[in-house]
């Protein structure tokens, strides 16, 4: 099965995922993971008319999608501080916002605004990125002194598991966290944006609201080395 053949899968399962919500299929948007693949896949998957990317590494995306135009390119992976200036080069969207100290190098960076997502650890892991679910709200208070910061929404890599239920319940969690910052009204704008969902459970990610879903293998195959 090739890339095109993938993608169509992909999106079909998209689609009956919503329909199974109640949900329209625009309502969200297909991140494709080009992690370790080169840039011919990229153009491929351009051709087939993917627009929107994620990539974990700001190197490797630079050096991928540098002079690349008419797509939107997601930075998906823990952005260090000492590569900001970089990011901000080639990024249009820093979906893995995890700290204050990281805001404060990005407003200090930027010569224009950028939109951010919050990385939340909603499973509360030691080896992983994002604020824990209890420090969302005083994180999401002192963004709001940051004029070239703005969030948009959350995202979150659950703990793995094969427990469908296990699975669902950390995507409804993170809705739950998103509803609640909106309902007291600690950011200055509404979120609207829920990254969640990869290959293996965004049909669950979709069905327990996420906007997002960030798609490497379901798209491009098992991944290189």
């Amino acid at each position: 099965m090739g890339i095109k053949e993938r993608l169509e899968d992909v999106l079909e399962r998209i689609e009956k995922a919503c329909s199974r919500a109640g949900r329209k299929p625009e309502e969200v948007r297909l991140i494709a993971v080009t992690k370790t693949f080169p840039r011919e896949v990229v153009e491929e998957a351009i051709s087939l008319g993917i627009r929107e990317f994620g990539e974990n590494y700001v190197q490797e995306a630079y050096e991928k999608f540098k002079g690349l135009n008419g797509i939107t390119l997601h930075m998906i992976g823990h952005l260090q501080r000492n590569k900001v200036k970089k990011a901000l080069e080639i990024f249009h969207m820093i979906q893995s916002l995890d700290s204050l100290r990281l805001a404060q190098e990005i407003e200090k960076r930027a010569d224009k605004k950028i939109p951010c997502l919050v990385q939340v650890n909603i499973g509360l892991e030691k080896t992983k990125s994002g604020v824990f679910p209890d420090e969302l709200l005083k994180l999401m208070e002192e963004l709001n002194r940051f004029d070239k910061i703005d969030i948009r929404g959350l995202m979150a890599i659950p703990p793995y598991t094969k427990d469908k239920e296990e699975l669902r319940g950390y995507f409804s969690k993170m809705r739950e966290l998103l509803e609640r910052v909106n309902a007291e009204g600690v950011y200055k704008s509404k979120l609207t944006e829920l990254s969640m969902g990869m290959t293996e459970d965004f049909e669950l990610a979709i069905e327990e609201g996420a906007t997002m879903v960030r798609i490497g293998r379901g798209i491009f195959g098992e991944r290189l080395k």
